[in-house]
């Protein structure tokens, strides 16, 4: 899927760790989970679902700026990847900046700026820059990100969710819901306590794509009265697989933030 599963930051890995760089076929409809609502009334039904996914909404991160350190481990088919830590700054609608450095060097090796309609990427190692539209991110992942959904996706807010319900089905624990959206057909797993969001499965609904992710958040901390997922486990699978972990190590909301973007004049345009 997705991309989700494929993110920005599953890109920006794959460059800097010079693997594949189609990371972005990542997403299968091969097992997907058969969902069946269980014997009872339509509005009984209709009850449960609304009364879940209004319980679940009140989860969703409102901020105006957002500020995490986020140590990501990156596995592929040739194996283990150098460790990095990105940055991420977010002023809500407007930019949201990454910046990368490699652990084992401990030097920022790329830097990032999107914005609702470009993306900058500065890669000091080679002390180059690349100005491109916003359509790059779509282009690079061949998953549907916009501004929008990078934005939710880095905050924790789910994406490519969907009105179009069509399962639901409570266990003892958890509560699944499937839906059908333009691009993906979902797989939300939902705790019964509180409703918070345990499972993401995405799966391409052009069925010659044969792409597949699976997001798992776990690891919940608790500040200003927010349920925040401060560790999170990706795999993408096509052709090749991917594992991906995102451990937040520091995270902030709402504190004052200005995000500016200075290139070296020396840096070669591209």
């Amino acid at each position: 899927m997705f991309f989700i599963s494929s993110i920005l930051i599953t890109w920006l890995l794959a460059d800097s760790c010079k693997t594949t760089k189609n990371l972005n076929k990542a997403i299968a409809p091969k097992d997907t989970v058969a969902i069946v609502i269980p014997n009872q009334t339509i509005e009984d039904s209709i009850r449960n679902i609304e009364t879940t996914m209004e319980a679940f909404y009140k989860h969703h991160v409102n901020f105006k700026t957002f500020s995490a350190k986020i140590k990501i481990d990156y596995e592929d088919s040739k194996g283990k990847q150098p460790d990095v830590i990105a940055k991420v700054d977010i002023i809500k609608d407007s930019a949201i900046k990454v910046s990368i450095t490699a652990t084992i060097i401990n030097l920022e090796v790329f830097r990032i700026l999107i914005t609702k309609d470009s993306v900058i990427l500065m890669n000091k190692n080679k002390k180059e820059v690349q100005y491109r539209s916003i359509d790059f991110l779509q282009e690079t992942t061949e998953i549907p990100f916009d501004f929008y959904t990078m934005q939710d996706f880095l905050v924790g807010n789910p994406v490519f969710i969907d009105s179009n319900i069509v399962s639901f089905k409570k266990t003892e624990n958890n509560t699944l819901v499937a839906m059908v959206g333009f691009y993906f057909k979902h797989l939300l797993t939902i705790t019964n306590d509180n409703q918070l969001m345990m499972h993401s499965k995405l799966d391409d609904v052009d069925l010659s794509r044969s792409r597949t992710a699976d997001i798992t958040y776990s690891d919940y901390e608790t500040k200003d009265g927010l349920l925040f997922s401060t560790f999170r486990e990706i795999s993408v699978s096509e052709k090749n697989k991917l594992d991906i972990q995102l451990k937040y190590k520091q995270w902030e909301i709402n504190k004052e933030l200005s995000i500016s973007f200075n290139v070296p004049k020396n840096y070669k345009r591209n």
